[in-house]
């Protein structure tokens, strides 16, 4: 069987890339190295097959979706502070890239497309756990981008017969996350600051919480999107069904690396959602799925690997 995955060399793609290198599976990689990372695939380029290029453009889709069994669609514009600033960016990679990757998986015959939908699509509503059965509400550019893709996957899927499945990403963190960017998420941008001397910089008061997800979580999940016979037409949830604070997160990484630098706080950012915690009982239900790294574990591993980048 062989793989495509968009954006394999980014954070989760390239942790995904490997994954399936390890279990004996054909893996190419289609990314244009606008947010991923030659280095983020070096330990295991020459085991992949390598497009370098962009899902905007349909030509390089389709040579990258040949002869493909599953394609894994990674690639995408992320954060929500990045679409805010610049909307019309991002809704062509995010919408139009996604649509040509759609299209070019019909013509190819692939069997599956699993999508990489965010959390973001349930915006800012009180309730939680998040379910999939709550109605979206955007509250950015991202979250409205994110949630056309999982339309489109849908459509696709009742009215073409592509088999899609759409994974709705919380808070995903852990080795390879950028933290050199003005839109790179929260914990690499903690652990940076920390290991730098420097205080973490909080947007808001920190009392907004998050359901942490450490990446090892999500490629299992994603894996095995690609196989779960009831798992096809469905939007699913990956998480670990629980929150913390940003407080509490800057705590904990405080007590890992033995750091008693206290955060600054800045006024919060537009777009930005309150709480977000998953209710996960369709993801064990239908992909088998058990989180198995829980955040204090995660939180340590991911330190490791900033103090080896840093050193």
């Amino acid at each position: 069987m062989k793989f495509l995955v968009t954006g394999g060399a980014g954070f989760i793609g390239s942790n995904l890339s490997q994954a399936l290198v390890e279990k004996g599976y054909c893996v190419r990689v289609l990314d244009n190295f606008s947010t991923g990372k030659r280095s983020n695939i070096r330990e295991f380029e020459d085991e992949v097959e390598l497009i370098e290029g962009d899902i905007r453009d349909m030509a390089t889709v389709r040579r990258a979706v040949e002869g493909v069994d599953y394609v894994m669609h990674l690639a995408a514009l992320p954060s929500v502070d990045r679409s805010v600033r610049d909307p019309v960016t991002s809704n062509q990679v995010n919408v139009d890239g996604t649509l040509n990757v759609l299209v070019a998986s019909r013509d190819a015959g692939v069997e599956r497309v699993v999508y990489a939908g965010s959390s973001s699509a349930y915006g800012d509503t009180p309730t939680l756990p998040k379910r999939e059965d709550m109605p979206p509400n955007p509250k950015s550019p991202y979250a409205a981008q994110k949630l056309m893709g999982e339309y489109y996957c849908r459509i696709f899927y009742e009215l073409y017969g592509l088999e899609t499945v759409v994974l709705r990403y919380f808070n995903i963190f852990g080795p390879r996350q950028d933290s050199d960017s003005n839109y790179s998420a929260v914990i690499p941008r903690f652990i940076t600051a920390l290991l730098e001397g420097r205080s973490p910089t909080i947007y808001g008061d920190g009392l907004q919480s998050r359901d942490f997800t450490y990446v090892e979580n999500a490629v299992e999940a994603t894996i095995s999107a690609a196989f779960a016979p009831d798992a096809k037409g469905q939007v699913i949830n990956v998480a670990c069904g629980g929150r913390i604070t940003l407080n509490d997160l800057v705590d904990k990484l405080q007590k890992i690396l033995g750091s008693d630098i206290p955060p600054v706080y800045a006024p919060p950012r537009p777009g930005d959602v309150r709480h977000s915690m998953a209710d996960i009982g369709k993801a064990r239900s239908l992909l088998g799925y058990e989180p198995k790294v829980d955040i204090e574990e995660g939180l340590r591993r991911t330190v490791g690997f900033f103090r080896m980048a840093i050193a």
